[in-house]
């Protein structure tokens, strides 16, 4: 469109889209850009802009550190290559608590390992208003469903630059335990396989290492099959023993959102005649109990939203148990925070702190 220019009604710019710039353009052109909402001057060189625009229609298509005023946010913010960050002094740079929870590893098959605790960290980061980050909460890895196989790893957990790695599953008969966030407790040696699986190894600032299955020589009974603990994130796995299924390793306790509670306990290896306890040592805290007979053998669950380990299986009619599903939890200042999210985290306060605790994945708006 051509510039109109009207005593009544002001003057009017030409107008285009950045497909339809002016092919030839003498420095000093400005005009408006309705792709990009702004108006843009020519410099010689290059199209350079200045505009302001809503949250819902910023520019489309950015290039690093364009900038403009938005009116929703009453803001500056400009384009760091990947998202929006506000630099108004009413929409700062803020710092918020975190605690990210991976999925607990699956226990394994035929007196396997107790599955590796989710991994587990917790700390701070600074956030920019106005920015969306995502938040993914890990699911637990599956327990073995039949005699003999393996646990399942389970899911990583992530919030900003933050992964925390998905628990090891628990290893079966005289396989080891599969590495994770915390590793899974190997499976069992016996008769013709005499030798017991290792544990697998933890991850390191996140948790540790699930303990070996025990071995049991040729012509021993059924009775003293076991295998070993997963890791927890506070502790290695306990070592199976002659009948009776290793610990898991103990999880950690964290106060963030007010209530101590303890998270990412090992799961416990499984028996045929006494399973392991799921760590940190007291049943269901947090990783689940081995499977022992002469029940089913079936290995509990670890405890949803705490990224505990599966049980192991107790015997060959038993199953290993599930991980349970990881969690992600963010401490802000209440003074900040906006109120935006996506994956409905239940919302709580801890003194002048707002809690939210993220069951599922979404998204959350600083």
């Amino acid at each position: 469109m051509a510039i109109s220019i009207n005593g009544t009604n002001g003057i009017t710019n030409a107008t285009w889209t950045t497909g339809t710039r002016p092919t030839s353009p003498a420095t000093g052109q400005t005009g408006w850009n309705t792709t990009l909402n702004s108006y843009e001057t020519y410099n010689g060189t290059a199209w350079t802009t200045t505009g302001s625009w809503t949250t819902a229609n910023r520019p489309v298509t950015p290039s690093a550190g364009y900038s403009g005023y938005n009116t929703s946010l009453a803001a500056f913010e400009f384009y760091n290559g990947s998202s929006w960050v506000s630099i108004n002094s009413n929409y700062v740079i803020y710092t918020a608590s975190y605690l990210v929870i991976a999925g607990g590893g699956g226990g394994g098959g035929n007196a396997g390992g107790g599955g590796g605790a989710g991994g587990y960290q917790t700390g701070t980061t600074s956030l920019n208003a106005g920015t969306t980050y995502t938040v993914t909460v890990g699911g637990g890895g599956t327990g073995s469903p039949t005699t003999n196989v393996n646990g399942v790893n389970g899911s990583n957990s992530t919030f900003n630059t933050t992964t925390s790695t998905g628990g090891g599953g628990g290893g079966q008969l005289s396989n080891s335990g599969l590495s994770g966030g915390s590793g899974g407790g190997g499976g069992t040696g016996y008769i013709s396989t005499p030798t017991a699986g290792s544990g697998g190894s933890g991850t390191p600032g996140q948790g540790n290492a699930g303990a070996a299955g025990f071995s049991t020589p040729q012509g021993s009974p059924f009775s003293t099959i076991s295998g070993g603990g997963g890791g927890g994130a506070g502790a290695v796995g306990t070592a199976a023993s002659s009948g009776t299924g290793g610990a898991g390793g103990a999880g950690t306790a964290s106060s963030i959102t007010g209530t101590p509670a303890t998270y990412a306990g090992g799961g416990g290896g499984g028996s045929y005649t006494t399973g392991g306890t799921g760590g940190p040592g007291t049943p269901a805290v947090s990783g689940g109990n081995g499977g022992g007979s002469p029940s089913s053998g079936t290995g509990t669950v670890g405890v949803a939203n705490t990224g505990g380990g599966g049980g192991g299986s107790g015997n060959p009619s038993g199953t290993g148990g599930n991980g349970g599903a990881g969690v992600v939890i963010l401490s802000v200042p209440t003074s900040s925070y906006p109120g935006t999210t996506t994956g409905s985290p239940t919302v709580t306060t801890n003194g002048s702190n707002t809690v939210l605790k993220y069951t599922a994945s979404g998204t959350y708006t600083a």
